[in-house]
């Protein structure tokens, strides 16, 4: 078995060029909506946390990159969503269409404000 990446740059590299784009475009679009999250390697794939708490995680496969998990969200966002639900946490994109960053900035920002009030309680 191939030894697990330690960083976020080493998970990336792993995949074929044109996914490797897509990760990037995932990673990029959730440090510019919550720029105080930390990068980080969990369950041998990309994730960001915020405070210590996961924030979220994206990764790649042979036919599509994923993002998960995914918060509640208000009925609007919901109906966005649903061409990409994979299950009740995965939302998964095509390798050959374009990635929905509006969306995965509207999940970063969801996920952060999950965490800000759990921290409140």
């Amino acid at each position: 078995m191939a030894e697990s990446p330690k960083t976020v740059s080493e998970y990336i590299r792993t995949f074929p060029p044109a996914t490797q784009q897509l990760l990037q475009a995932i990673r990029t679009t959730i440090q510019d909506a919550v720029p105080e999250a930390q990068e980080a390697i969990s369950y041998r794939i990309a994730a960001f946390t915020v405070g210590g708490k996961y924030l979220m995680y994206f990764a790649g496969h042979s036919k599509h990159v994923a993002v998960y998990p995914i918060p509640p969200l208000p009925a609007s966002t919901q109906k966005q969503i649903e061409p990409y639900q994979a299950s009740k946490g995965t939302l998964r994109f095509a390798l050959d269409k374009p990635l929905p960053l509006a969306l995965i900035r509207k999940l970063a920002l969801a996920h952060r404000k999950r965490i800000k009030e759990t921290a409140k309680k």
